[in-house]
């Protein structure tokens, strides 16, 4: 049987690259991805068959990726971050879905798939930051294309409500810039006006911004399309040394100290 690994590169950095996606890298005959994510991952694209989609057809990415690998290729799918986490896996398994119901049996049934994770834009922020989402925590992606807005609007009410830090993925993007703002009004209604916010830009990469706000003063010109936002929760609290900022979201154990 040939293998589909559903690969992740993390959130941008060599570094953070897991040492079994580079096994799996150095595997695989068929690279499939967003050109962005295969210019990330540098000399491990050398003497690999690379096939570059946009934005926009990750379903078409996804069916190549399948085609590729039932045809007896050894095929890698990549994404950033974790594949798994609003990213390109579920995609592989709606399609193997959607191919069952036509049809008892495909050459797709002799794929073998492989899915290796990630360090997501949430633990590299949280990372930089101190421990921000040491208790209870969510995510939630701002945007609509896929997920109606009144659904979202229920989720921001319920992590509000329940006193989650929240991390905010595709919060804005160049058509849509008012979900954010939207998000942050439906805060204000749970949350201190002095809740810390903490905005990540380009993790890991050279051009990284780490911003500290609150989430009164958030301000949506700061954001873009490869930011990552996090909303600490009633009990997240700053402090500053000589040297940095920090945040954390107390887990309880101070009842000890």
């Amino acid at each position: 049987m040939t293998t589909l690994y559903l690969l992740s590169t993390g959130p941008g950095a060599s570094d953070y690259l897991p040492p079994l996606a580079v096994k799996a890298l150095a595997n695989s005959q068929h690279l499939v991805a967003y050109g962005l994510y295969l210019a990330l991952l540098g000399n491990l694209t050398n003497n690999k068959q690379c096939h570059e989609l946009p934005l926009g057809e990750e379903v078409e990415r996804a069916r190549l990726a399948l085609t590729l690998a039932s045809e007896g290729n050894t095929t890698a799918l990549i994404s950033s971050g974790d594949i798994g986490i609003y990213a390109m896996a579920t995609l592989v398994f709606e399609l193997l879905d959607q191919q069952q119901q036509l049809t008892k049996s495909s050459a797709w049934d002799n794929i073998t798939i492989e899915v290796i994770p990630g360090i997501s834009a949430i633990q590299a922020l949280a990372s930089r930051v101190g421990a921000p989402i040491a208790h209870d925590f969510c995510t939630i992606s701002l945007s609509d294309l896929l997920t109606p807005w009144e659904v979202i609007e229920n989720r921001l009410q319920a992590a509000g409500k329940g006193d989650f830090v929240i991390a905010f993925y595709n919060p804005v993007s160049r058509k849509r810039q008012w979900q954010l703002e939207q998000a942050r009004q439906i805060l204000l209604n749970y949350r201190e006006a002095k809740t810390p916010v903490i905005i990540g830009k380009n993790l890991t990469r050279k051009n990284e911004a780490i911003t500290h706000t609150t989430l009164q003063d958030l301000d949506i010109k700061q954001v873009d399309m490869l930011t990552l936002v996090m909303v600490g929760n009633s009990e997240s609290k700053r402090i500053e040394t000589s040297q940095q900022q920090w945040v954390y979201t107390p887990r309880g154990y101070g009842k000890t100290l």
